[in-house]
């Protein structure tokens, strides 16, 4: 009665009766690590792509400045000049965001189909691990019940 009881033993074996599946993890991580690498891939995609047209609007922009800097003779030239300027600048703008907003809409809808592919195979693989866990522990249990008799 002075003596404390040892649990080590009992916990021992309650955790020896369930089992566990290490290569459920493994597969989880490599599913895991799969996904990652192909959302870099779309993410590193649009980085390039949207640098691209950052670089393009910046050449050109620097292109139409050099018209704007040329010496002129007359002042209305200035004027006209820098109202070209503006005006060619407003369109570049327009046509460099809407390739942005392409480069925004391809990786969104690149995203949710990884998503989506994502989600079904950890559904299935959810699905696989509980089924086999399952059996694996009415397996046990049936076993310790035989034991018990």
């Amino acid at each position: 009665m002075t003596k404390t009881t040892d649990f080590t033993k009992v916990m021992q074996d309650m955790m020896a009766s369930f089992p566990v599946d290490a290569s459920a993890m493994q597969n989880a991580f490599k599913t895991q690590a799969a996904m990652g690498e192909k959302l870099s891939k779309v993410a590193l995609e649009a980085a390039e792509k949207s640098t691209e047209i950052t670089a393009k609007w910046t050449k050109d922009t620097l292109a139409k400045l050099g018209d704007v800097s040329k010496a002129k003779t007359e002042p209305t030239d200035y004027t006209k000049s820098v109202t070209d300027f503006a005006s060619a600048y407003a369109e570049m703008a327009a046509e460099n965001m809407a390739a942005f907003a392409e480069v925004a809409k391809k990786v969104q809808m690149e995203t949710v189909e990884l998503m989506l592919a994502a989600g079904k195979d950890f559904s299935e693989d959810a699905t696989a691990a509980v089924k086999k866990a399952t059996a694996e522990v009415t397996s046990v249990a049936k076993k310790a019940a035989a034991a018990a008799k």
